[in-house]
This record gives structure tokens, sequence and C-alpha cells, in this order.
């Protein structure tokens, strides 16, 4: 490759890195060089190597240095792409350079696609401002999370193609906790309870004060120590908040419980656990936050966390709230998904059906997907409820130009056809974009799809996709048939595709809602449909993602031998 060359191929790897949030797809600059250098074509194989290097490189930088680099050759490019993408509004109070953001997932299942779009909200704007966002994982409930989880959130975060700059687990600063805490009964700003769990609840429905509450500080002290060895639930520290608030948080909530149970990290450290609104507090002051980007279910938890950090002594970060999104006929919570596994409606936390991040990959959902559906919604404080053709919509522009083309027959057909010997289909992998071609060899029985054959009668003229005419002569369990040179108009032909013998035998999950309107599970939400693909897919790597055509997109969800399965994305 000559050094313009070089100098083009990087260009528009650096230009494709930086729409995909540092990760360059070596195929798609292949089709933008080949599209704006035609004369190179006769170089493909050339180009191609050439390009797999460059991204490689490219891709090693990371995203601030791509940028940089992108900006110096083409900064119009910055300015053409803002006017096309939808942005999000500048953060109040923000410092370029000073912004600290957080990522802060509990390890109690996998993360789907809200939490996907909390994670990128939190990670943009730490990059929009040049400063840092922090990996926290929210790990105080020893009973709810699992090593399992710890390692399946940041997995998922790697293929949405985000990165933090620290990472931290919650139950590592149980010491802090336990200070502060003590610098709460000290202060007189909490006291230990004793009363029972029904009690208390009354006590806080009627906006009454708990007896507890007025126990001097030396008799709080000694509790607080009896407490250490107490049995769970026997005892609980509260905070002094206002019995009588309207927000409920406020009265009187617990922060430090008894918990006997094995921590994933911890073990058996210990046994006073903080609750989530005393421990976050705590973080996001001592971590010095200074935004916190979070849906709207935490919006009567400001008031507490803010209070807490006040009479702590921390600083209290800026806090924007939206709208939790949901995906019409899918489940998006935790609690939801997590029997659905248990009983085995659902296959696991990567069903086709489900939202979840891996749920999502395994359906052929592009991580740039997320990024546009964040951006499509926005900060919104409204509380939509997102249909799954949104998502198709965002993820068929991402995928189609570059997505290969390959026949595949659904409930196929055998249909013997005479002169068709020696014949061979030139066929393109793109319909517009040069993403190469390949060669398919007719054999004397072909496969259709029944859809297609069942209205076919004596007579009839078809067209074999980029291969020849045919005329019916007899249809039954076999359709035969011979090729037709007759004169016809083409218009009138109807196209259909076709494989040759041997085609590879494929399985196709097909996903659908997984409730209906009354949010009753649809037990027939995974369909299984058999056909025969060409051949050559059965060299394509687990989690390529295909078009069948006329069928739709499909990503590769096993190879064995001689068969595959894949999932049906969308049309």
């Amino acid at each position: 490759m000559d050094t313009d060359v070089d100098a083009l191929i990087r260009e528009h790897a650096l230009k494709n890195a930086v729409l995909h949030h540092g990760t360059a797809d070596p195929k798609a600059v292949v089709g933008k060089i080949l599209g704006s250098r035609p004369d190179l074509r006769q170089q493909a194989r050339e180009v191609i190597a050439r390009v797999a290097e460059v991204a490689g490189d490219v891709n090693a930088l990371g995203p601030e240095a791509q940028h940089e680099e992108l900006y110096a050759l083409d900064p119009s490019f910055f300015a053409a792409e803002e006017k096309k993408r939808k942005d999000f509004p500048p953060l109040p109070s923000a410092v370029d350079g000073a912004v600290v953001t957080r990522m802060p997932p509990e390890p109690n299942g996998y993360p789907h696609i809200g939490h996907g779009l909390s994670f990128y909200f939190n990670y943009y704007y730490a990059k929009r401002y040049h400063g840092r966002v922090i990996l926290r994982f929210d790990d105080t409930n020893p009973k709810a999370e699992r090593r399992e989880y710890y390692d399946a959130i940041k997995a998922d975060l790697t293929w949405m193609g985000l990165t933090w700059d620290e990472e931290r687990n919650m139950s590592d600063d149980m010491d802090r906790y336990r200070a502060c805490a003590e610098q709460l009964l000290a202060q007189g700003d909490a006291y230990v309870c004793t009363c029972g769990q029904e009690t208390v609840s009354a006590l806080r429905y009627a906006g009454t004060a708990c007896p507890c509450r007025a126990l001097s500080t030396e008799e709080n002290a000694a509790r607080w120590e009896a407490m250490q060895d107490a049995p769970e639930g026997a005892m609980v520290l509260r905070l002094k908040g206002d019995v009588a608030s309207l927000n409920t948080t406020m009265r009187d909530p617990a922060i430090m419980r008894i918990i006997d149970h094995p921590h994933p990290v911890q073990g058996d450290r210990y046994r006073l656990w903080p609750v989530y609104d005393f421990a976050c507090a705590i973080e996001d002051g001592t971590l010095g936050i200074t935004h916190v980007l979070r849906s709207n279910e935490f919006a009567l938890r400001i008031e507490l966390q803010d209070y807490l950090r006040d009479r702590l002594g921390l600083p209290n970060p800026v806090t924007l709230q939206y709208s939790r999104f949901s995906i019409r006929g899918s489940p998006t919570s935790k609690r939801l998904i997590k029997p659905l596994i248990e009983d085995g409606t659902v296959t696991g936390w990567d069903d086709p059906r489900l939202v979840t991040i891996r749920g999502l990959a395994r359906r052929g959902i592009r991580p740039e997907a997320i990024y546009e559906l964040a951006r499509e919604m926005g900060l919104s404080t409204a509380e939509p409820e997102i249909d799954w053709s949104l998502v198709e919509a965002i993820n068929r522009k991402l995928i189609d130009p570059v997505t290969r083309r390959y026949f595949f027959v659904p409930d196929p057909v055998p249909v013997k056809v005479q002169g068709i010997e020696g014949r061979e289909a030139n066929l393109r992998m793109h319909p517009t974009e040069d993403l190469g071609t390949r060669r398919l060899a007719a054999t004397p029985v072909l496969f259709l799809a029944r859809s297609d054959v069942r209205d076919l009668s004596p007579g009839d003229v078809v067209r074999l996709k980029d291969l020849c005419n045919i005329r019916i002569e007899a249809v039954g369990d076999t359709v035969s048939a011979a090729v037709s040179t007759d004169p016809i108009d083409m218009h009138e032909v109807r196209k259909v595709q076709w494989v040759p013998d041997p085609g590879l035998p494929t399985t196709v999950l097909v996903p659908s809602s997984l409730y209906n309107a009354d949010k009753e599970v649809v037990a027939e939400s995974l369909a299984v449909e058999n056909g025969l693909a060409e051949p050559a897919v059965a060299s394509l790597p687990v989690g390529t993602v295909v078009q069948f055509e006329r069928y739709g997109f499909v990503r590769v969800d096993a190879q064995g031998p001689g068969t595959t399965s894949v999932v049906f994305a969308h049309r």
C-alpha cells in the first residue's frame, strides 16, 4: 500500500472507531475504502489485510487518543456528526476535567437494557467532560450477591465498549461504615432499636417516634456494643430523621442491620451491614462523586442521602434523574427475571426473549444500538414504554450496511429441475455495499421454501434468484420443474431463494414478546423453525450476524457437525 492509501485507511478507521466508541470495524472500513476508491478493488485482498492491521493499531489507542488524532486530521467531521446526532444537555455545575460519575451495579443478577442505559449515561458524561467514571459494586447485601454476577457485569460492560477509570467494591469499606455509624451515635443522630418489625412499621406509618429514639447516648453506646453479637433481626441501627415527614424514607430509616450470611468477597468477616442508602451516601461523598445520574425510582432517597452526608460532613453530588425505561412485552427488572429463570420459563439470563445485555447480544443487537437508544430517549422524566420495533429500527440501521447476505429456505421442499446441471450463480454478499461475492453451484435437486411452492401450479414460471427461470411441471411432496428460456416479462416473475443439495440443516430460534398485553407469560414466545441454509453458512463463526435474504437478520448461535443454529434478530 502506498502512503496515500495508508493515510486514507487510517482516517476511515479513526472515523469508524470514534463513531463506535473506540472500536473500529474492519469490514465497515473496507466497505468505505473500496466505495470511495473503486480503483482499489483489484487490490481488495491487500486492502483487507492492511485495514485489519490499521484497525488493530487504532483500536489500541483508546477513545481519547482516537478523538485527538481524528480532530487533527478532520475537525469538520465532529461538527457534521453533532448535527446528525441528538445530544444530551450539559451537566449543571460541571467543571471540565473535574467531573466524577459512577456506575453502581448491584451484583445480584445480570444487567438488563435499563442498566445499560444508566451505564452509558454515566460513562458518556464523564468522557464528555474529560473526567473519571468509577465502577462501584453495590455489594452490601450478602444474601443477594454472588461472585458470578461481578464477573458477568464486567463482561457485559466490556461488550458494550464501556471502560472505567477505577473499580471498587462497597463491601471493601465496611470499617468506614462502622466509623460513620459510631459518629452518628456519638452526635445523637442515630439510635439502636430493638422493636419488632411490625411495631416499627406501624409507628412509621403513623408518623410516631419509636420509644428507643429517646435513649441516651450512653444507652445507645451500650446497645451498639451488644449489637455486635446479637442474633440476626434482634437489633437495628436507625437514623434520627423526621418521623412526621411526608417523605416516608425520612421516618427514622434503618441504616445498619445484622446479617449472618457469607459474602462472596468478604466471607464471614462482618455481621453488621449497611443498608443501601447509608452505604451509597457515604461512598458518593468520600469518593468525590460530582454528579449522580440515576432513574427516578430513587427520587425519594435523594433527601435522605443528602441528609446523611450533611450529618457526616460529606459533600453532596449534583443528582440528575431520568425515567425508568421499560420494553413492551419484556421484563426489565431482575426481581421479575429471576423467577422466570428458576421455574424454567426462560432458559437463562441470555434467553433471546429477555432484554438483558446477554439476551440482546445473543439476539444480534449491537452495543451501539444501546447508545443510540439512550440518545433517542434522552434524560426524559416521563415513563416511556419502548416498543421493540424502535430497538429493531436502530439496530437495523447499524447492521444493514455491514451485514453479508446468504440464502436460507425454511420448511424446505425438494424440487427436481431438468437442465440445470452446470449452472452457477455469482452472488453479491450485499446488494449495495462492496462486501464481496460468492459462487453457488446448482444441483439437480434444489430446495425451496414451502411458502414459495404452496401456491404453484403446473405451467407457472418462477425465478431462482440470480440463477435462471424454471417452469413448474408437477407439484406434490416433491416438485418437478425444468429450466425455462421462454421469453417472459421479468417484472411478473416471482423471485425465490433456493439452496442446493445438500443444504446445511439450520435451526432458527425465533423470539417474540414474553408477555402479552395483560402481563401474562406467553408460553409459545420462543418458536423453533427448521430449514436449510447454503453450505457457506457452516463456516461462519459463532456470534456472526448475517441476513438470510427475504427472511431476516440472524446471529449464529452454535455450529455443530453438519448443522447450524441461529437466533432471529429482526427483519
